[in-house]
């Protein structure tokens, strides 16, 4: 046993005498699927899997301190969040090499001969994902919003908290989208 999990039970003792800790592997059993499902959905397929690492490896190290008796799934979701945050702040500043400058805009309307499509060659996995395509095209409180709601189940109230908002503007937020996504979906079956 290392110096700082050692540390680390010991703390949870002396917090907390005569209750018991539930192990971190079961955490990360119960709640890593929707915890994934939140990444996805907030990020896109490509940078999910890290920003879930990122999420429990945090959420590891602050376990021991975690008050007893709280909500851990939204806890996970808001550690989810700010990682989330991290992955975007980090990609904008992250430089795009390019082998030659872009061709000028094209002026007709159409599309250019390298375009991205799907199975093209600047394609990627979230071109395929058709879930992660419709949610790209919502604004990002109401994709976070139906996130949260749906993908993490976690109340309105709670996703009012981390989105810092009232619970009406979150569910407004959660139903706007709901109904952009329905309306894609009716487009696409047309």
């Amino acid at each position: 046993m290392g110096a700082t999990q050692e540390s680390s039970q010991i703390r949870v003792r002396k917090r907390l005498p005569g209750v018991e800790v539930k192990p971190f592997e079961a955490i990360v059993r119960e709640h890593g699927a929707a915890v994934l499902r939140v990444c996805r959905a907030v990020l896109g397929p490509l940078d999910a899997d890290d920003a879930w690492s990122e999420t429990f490896l945090a959420a590891l190290r602050a376990y021991p301190d975690l008050a007893p008796g709280a909500n851990i799934q939204a806890w996970l979701v808001t550690i989810a969040k700010h990682k989330a945050i991290d992955f975007h702040r980090a990609a904008a500043r992250r430089p795009v090499p390019v082998e030659d400058l872009p061709e000028p805009p094209d002026r007709s309307g159409t599309a250019s001969a390298g375009s991205a499509a799907p199975g093209g060659p600047d394609s990627g996995p979230e071109d395929y994902d058709p879930l992660w395509a419709a949610l790209k095209t919502l604004p990002q409180r109401q994709r976070e919003a139906l996130a949260y709601h749906h993908l993490a189940g976690l109340s309105y109230a709670e996703v009012a908290v981390l989105l810092g908002g009232t619970e009406a503007a979150c569910r407004r937020s959660a139903a706007d989208g709901m109904k952009k996504l329905r309306a894609l979906n009716l487009e696409d079956s047309r």
